[in-house]
């Protein structure tokens, strides 16, 4: 029974890690990032274009035009959505 407890604590503790260093590839290809106030972040990469992470990590689409509020109130226009390529990102910092 003991040894059953420290394999589920050992994989939830290797989970949370990993899930701490998942964004780590997206965050270095990015110019920028905002903190968002539904709990997500906004990428803002090199060549000017931008995607979208939920608080859960998660790529999520977004429409061009859409409005996004940061944590401090500032608003920010979507411009593009690079969905697919956070996604990637999100990934391979998930490989590391």
């Amino acid at each position: 029974m003991k040894n059953s407890t420290s394999l589920i604590t050992l994989v939830a503790l290797i989970g949370f890690v990993g899930s701490v260093y998942a964004g780590d590839a997206a965050k270095n290809q990015a110019a920028a990032t905002h903190q968002l106030k539904d709990g997500g972040t906004l990428y803002l990469f090199k060549d000017g274009k931008m995607a979208k992470e939920s608080k859960y990590g998660k790529a999520v689409y977004m429409k061009k035009g859409e409005t996004l509020e940061t944590v401090d109130g500032k608003k920010i226009v979507a411009s593009s959505n690079e969905v697919a390529r956070l996604g990637i990102l999100i990934s391979e910092g998930h490989l590391d």
